[in-house]
Order: C-alpha cells, then sequence, then structure tokens
C-alpha cells in the first residue's frame, strides 16, 4: 500500500465519523423541534410505536443519538416522517436538490405537532377504519359545535 492509498483511506474513515455524528446532531435537532427530549428511551419508545419492523433496542437509537451509527433507509424514513423533516436532510444535511414542493395549506400553518401526527396516523388508516374514525369526529363535531358557532 502505498502512502497515498493510506491517506485517502484515513480521510474516508474520518469522513464516515463525522457523517455519523452530523447525523447524530441533526437527529437530535429535529427531535427537540418536534418537541421530544434527545434521549435514547424517548427515541427508542417513539419510533418503536410507529415502525411496523422488528422493534429496535435501545443499544440501537443509543448508537444514532452518539454518532456510532446511522439507521438504514427504511428506519430514516420512518423517523423523517414522525419527525416532520426531509429524509435528505436528515441523512446528509443541507436540503435536497430533487425535492419538489408547494406552499403548505393555510390549514396547516398552525398545527401543532399533536395535530400532524394525528394527521399521518389517519392517513396511514385503511379506508374502512378512516371512516370510521371521521364518523367519530362528525359525531362529537355535532355535540361540542365551536364557540363562535353556538347560539348562545
Amino acid at each position: 500500500m502505498n502512502r497515498y492509498s493510506t491517506i485517502i483511506e484515513q480521510s474516508l474513515h474520518i469522513g464516515g465519523m463525522n457523517e455519523k455524528i452530523m447525523f447524530a446532531e441533526r437527529l437530535k435537532a429535529a427531535l427537540e423541534a418536534a418537541g421530544y427530549e434527545a434521549r435514547p428511551s424517548v427515541l427508542e419508545r417513539e419510533f418503536n410505536l410507529r415502525y411496523w419492523g422488528k422493534p429496535i433496542t435501545f443499544q440501537a437509537v443509543r448508537r444514532w443519538l452518539r454518532g456510532d451509527s446511522i439507521p438504514s433507509q427504511d428506519k430514516l424514513q420512518v423517523l423523517a416522517r414522525w419527525l416532520l423533516v426531509d429524509p435528505h436532510h436528515l441523512r446528509y444535511g443541507g436540503s435536497s436538490a430533487y425535492n419538489v414542493s408547494e406552499p403548505p395549506a393555510n390549514w396547516d400553518m398552525s398545527s401543532t405537532n399533536e395535530e400532524r401526527q394525528l394527521l399521518l396516523l389517519y392517513r396511514g388508516l385503511p379506508a374502512a377504519q378512516r371512516k370510521v374514525v371521521r364518523d367519530i369526529m362528525e359525531t362529537f363535531a355535532k355535540a361540542h359545535p365551536p364557540v363562535n358557532d353556538r347560539n348562545d
């Protein structure tokens, strides 16, 4: 192995370590921005509530938060959807040059993190279950109309 090969290997190894640490920092920032503590126990619990595969361990999420490893693509997609961040940004930083975006709808501008999470859960339900949820919400809405619509 020549001197240049060694230098290239060392820089790739250091770059990989920095990449993992930078991912960990973005993950912590996304957690905090979404209103969660950047702790392994919180990440493990909340992630496993949303991931349909084999549950991840406390040790795995600790490695993500410490910058020791980066999750696989399927897990990264779940993290991004849950935390409402661009998956490319979460993984690599910056912004994706290939993003197609549209202005947010007016009703989405003031929604809370809880409301956005409920909408994501609702969208993940089969059509029949979405109808049941919608019927229940409409029943509650009729029984308890907004204050400004009441004729008191």
